[in-house]
């Protein structure tokens, strides 16, 4: 489903990223880890477009997207999450996911003084299916809560939730379970894997959490210094003394 050949990105005379080549298969969950600073979340923003890469290429379903910004990628179905959630605060959960789709009616100044019949029932078809979303993610009691009083795991199920608005065809997820408590990252964890199972949903999330990377991940590849180190199945990453001292600098268990 993506496809990336010989990427990078420099930073004056740094290279993040350094001649990345991967695949991400259609319908797969991959990990992607390494150490801080190993260029993961460089690679994410040159793949969904907030950045421009130095050189290479990408291909989404064999087409070429280099380059291209985040809100084109946006409708063709790639979409990411962040460590850090950017949810709207002073917005509600359901609202949080109303506003979501693009290309509302509502949005256009003359569909309000002529066809408000059109955005009525178009805002009561988004509604339903914000709805719909927040009963998949267990989140039906904070329906009207303010996004910003959730908790850290909260803010990440409604991160989900959004990529659910528009039936995503690929979701880059960011150290989805940073700073969430082990009760919340495990129904984080049921939520990822049925969309992927039911939804048919592909995921691709950087991680440090090995537990949860192994309890999700088909395949994981590993960088380091903005190279990819080796890929594989987590039972031979965990091995893979390259990827040991790549952590820990030393021998040891990942």
């Amino acid at each position: 489903m993506l496809e990336i050949k010989n990427l990078s990105k420099k930073f004056g005379g740094i290279h993040a990223v350094n001649n990345v080549s991967l695949e991400i298969e259609q319908g797969s969950i991959t990990g992607l880890i390494g150490p801080n600073g190993a260029g993961k979340t460089t690679l994410f923003n040159v793949i969904c477009g907030s950045i421009e890469p130095s050189s290479g290429s990408i291909f989404f379903k064999n087409k070429d997207i280099t380059g291209q910004p985040s809100h084109q990628l946006f409708y063709e179905g790639i979409l990411r999450t962040f460590q850090i959630a950017h949810e709207f605060s002073k917005l509600t959960v359901l609202e949080n996911l109303m506003v979501v789709p693009g290309f509302q009616s509502g949005e256009k100044l003359m569909n309000a003084w002529i066809n408000r019949k059109k955005i009525k029932d178009e805002e009561k078809k988004i509604k339903d299916k914000a709805t719909e979303v927040i009963e998949f993610l267990n989140l039906s009691h904070l329906t009207y809560e303010l996004a910003g009083n959730l908790s850290g795991g909260q803010k990440k199920l409604l991160e989900l939730g959004r990529t659910m608005m528009v039936d995503a065809n690929i979701v880059l997820l960011d150290e989805v379970g940073a700073g969430v408590n082990r009760t919340l990252l495990n129904e984080i964890a049921e939520v990822i894997l049925k969309l992927n199972k039911e939804k048919g949903y592909t995921f691709c999330m950087i991680e440090h959490d090995i537990e949860f990377i192994s309890k999700l991940c088909s395949k994981v590849i590993v960088m380091s210094e903005g190279k990819i180190l080796t890929e594989g199945k987590i039972e031979d990453i965990k091995k893979n003394e390259e990827v040991i001292s790549a952590y820990l600098g030393r021998s040891g268990a990942v």
